[in-house]
């Protein structure tokens, strides 16, 4: 379990984090992605990393010519070292830890597949490890019928019996089904939230799961943020980025969060094989279209491991990121 956190992963969170530790939390203009960025290159140009604003040289990264924020900005952000002080008393009693994009443990396969679009900021409960072992991506719908949810039930335990890691979003539906077979089989989940991670990491369902280590729930945004239909449907870059392949096992066509998801993947990241599940529904007929799979349901681990093999010839590596790679570099 990570208690401690780096002085990287301090400086970031007072630059970007809303630290919300009760209703009366004082607002921020917390640097947006964007701005956070543009901050990170610039440090990384002069040989800096973010946990130089926390030392006596501040001053000088605050004033320099070539910062790319107002100093006066930086310089509130950087003064809420008693909230950020009180946040962390809370997330540690909830044994949520976190990670920064500068810190050794943070996620390799974020950093090499989405590059400077890598959440500078994890949060998370259970076994940070998982987030880096091969792993299947389950997604759908959350409002489906007996027989699709007992199909993603399935997916979960063939994952789990191929020794994967079974990655989803949490939510309701199939994205909760696939999870929960994959860890009633005896294997391992990752779910990556888009809010409400606080309580979900209390919730009994979960509670086993995280203490034996089948279980990692992570966020990118805040523990007590709420539900945002932008940060829904950004957390899906990170579900496909987790993974080694993707299996979409419902979904709307032209609208919707598991669509929006499906169709960046196919048409602009390309980071793994997109599979849909048998079935003439409009939605699956329509991404395969936008060069989806049919699923094989393999039955066993050697066909589990076959389908994937053969699929990856599909993935390639989206336009950026090695250039982020050389620009941005250990700082990150």
């Amino acid at each position: 379990m990570i208690t401690d956190l780096s002085a990287n992963a301090q400086a970031i969170l007072l630059l970007t984090a809303p630290l919300i530790v009760g209703r009366r939390s004082p607002a921020a203009e917390v640097l947006r992605p964007r701005e956070y960025r543009h901050l990170a290159q610039f440090l990384h140009r002069n040989g800096r990393e973010p946990a130089d604003f926390l030392t006596q040289e501040a001053s000088d990264l605050l004033c320099d010519d070539q910062q790319p924020v107002d100093a006066k900005r930086l310089t509130r952000l950087l003064d809420r070292g008693f909230l950020l002080s009180q946040a962390v008393e809370h997330w540690q009693q909830r044994a949520i830890w976190v990670l920064s994009r500068a810190d050794a443990g943070y996620p390799r396969r974020l950093i090499d597949r989405l590059g400077a679009d890598a959440p500078p900021i994890l949060y998370g409960c259970g076994e940070c490890d998982l987030l880096d072992s091969p792993g299947l991506a389950v997604v759908g719908s959350r409002h489906v019928n007996d027989e699709v949810r007992e199909y993603a039930i399935r997916a979960g335990e063939v994952t789990a019996g191929a020794e994967y890691t079974l990655v989803s979003g949490g939510a309701r539906g199939i994205d909760q089904a696939a999870m929960q077979g994959a860890l009633d089989a005896g294997g391992r989940a990752t779910g990556v939230l888009s809010n409400d991670l606080q309580r979900a990491v209390l919730q009994r369902e979960h509670r086993e799961f995280l203490m034996d280590g089948q279980l990692v729930l992570i966020s990118p945004h805040d523990p007590a943020a709420g539900f945002n239909v932008g940060n829904a449907m950004g957390r899906n870059k990170l579900i496909y980025a987790l993974a080694d392949a993707a299996l979409v096992v419902s979904s709307d066509h032209g609208k919707g969060g598991t669509w929006a998801g499906a169709v960046e993947q196919l048409e602009r990241l390309k980071l793994v094989p997109v599979y849909v599940r048998p079935d003439p529904a409009e939605g699956l007929q329509a991404l395969i279209e936008k060069g989806a799979r049919v699923w094989p349901e393999p039955e066993t681990p050697e066909g589990f491991w076959t389908a994937l093999a053969n699929g990856h010839d599909q993935a390639e590596p989206a336009s950026g990121q090695l250039e982020f790679q050389l620009e941005v570099g250990s700082d990150r």
